[in-house]
């Protein structure tokens, strides 16, 4: 596995550790004192160094301004209850359905209702 992630500051150091356990290459915004940036920043800096973005931060599936293929992926963790554990269950959920090396630039949403996945439109 060779996808890298970087792991928005809404979400537990937890998400990185599970994605590391697994074999991806994950690292937060905190670790990197990002913390507080603006969105816009944040999504430059996280494109810039090729990486997924995990986040609980809804504005970001928004398919008009992130349109799949037009980055290196977007992750969204939607739970009813946000709590440290519903977080990494979610993660849990989706690394046991899905290989992130094979869904680049896709946005792809994890309820616990299930997963959606969007990607790219080839005409």
């Amino acid at each position: 596995m060779s996808a890298r992630l970087k792991i928005d500051e809404d979400l537990p150091r937890e998400v990185a550790e599970l994605l590391n356990s697994r074999g991806y290459e994950a690292a937060t915004v905190l670790e990197q004192g990002w913390r507080g940036i603006p969105d816009e920043m944040l999504w430059r800096r996280v494109q810039a160094e090729k990486r997924w973005l995990v986040t609980a931060d809804k504005g970001f599936a928004d398919l008009r301004l992130y349109a799949p293929g037009s980055h290196h992926g977007v992750v969204l963790l939607r739970t009813t209850e946000e709590s440290r554990r519903h977080y990494a269950e979610l993660m849990s959920a989706a690394l046991d359905e899905l290989d992130f090396d094979e869904l680049a630039g896709a946005v792809v949403v994890v309820t616990q209702r299930g997963i959606r996945i969007r990607r790219a439109v080839n005409f």
